[in-house]
């Protein structure tokens, strides 16, 4: 494999971002947990993208993230556009510390976004909060955001070999010669 795709297989890896994340979506709007007492589960889609933005940064555009993201706060109806800026804003923090990341160890990357998670379920709740929106309790809040960091490890490892997100080697270049 070569180190860095064509055009082509960049629009391969965003289509394959795509069709996990309606995957995701389309899991998530089934009722397969009836009746209160539902344990709230991980953030795969936010967990996805983090991993794809750390160690891929051009195979995921800002464009397809805002369709993705205001596609499900349509469909789980949350209030359109607030995770979905949050979630850019969050994105874009990690997309601008993909070079240092790309030279750490992988704890380093997972302490970076979890604090960039954490900032954003922490801002959503703000958010809420000063329009008085109805939202989940706190502990609620805390078992999914809990969850959602202890699950990254395993998103990471699930990118890098079913799909081959991997971190970029620091003398990597594209077919051109360019630098990553």
């Amino acid at each position: 494999m070569m180190a860095e795709p064509t055009h082509a297989g960049r629009w391969t890896y965003r289509g394959v971002f795509l069709a996990l994340s309606a995957l995701v979506i389309f899991a998530k709007l089934l009722p397969l947990h009836p009746g209160p007492g539902k344990f709230p589960g991980p953030d795969l889609l936010v967990l996805m993208a983090c991993a794809w933005v750390v160690r891929r940064p051009n195979y995921l555009p800002v464009v397809l993230v805002v369709f993705v993201f205001l596609m499900a706060d349509l469909l789980f109806m949350r209030p359109p556009g607030l995770w979905t800026a949050l979630t850019v804003i969050g994105l874009e923090a990690l997309r601008r510390r993909s070079v240092v990341l790309r030279d750490s160890g992988f704890l380093t990357e997972w302490l970076t976004v979890s604090v960039v998670i954490t900032s954003m379920v922490l801002a959503n709740a703000m958010v809420l909060m000063v329009f008085v929106v109805d939202q989940p309790g706190l502990g609620l809040t805390l078992i999914r955001l809990i969850t959602t960091l202890l699950v990254y490890p395993i998103v990471v490892v699930l990118a890098a070999r079913a799909v081959g997100i991997r971190k970029i080697a620091p003398g990597e270049v594209d077919r051109l010669g360019h630098r990553q």
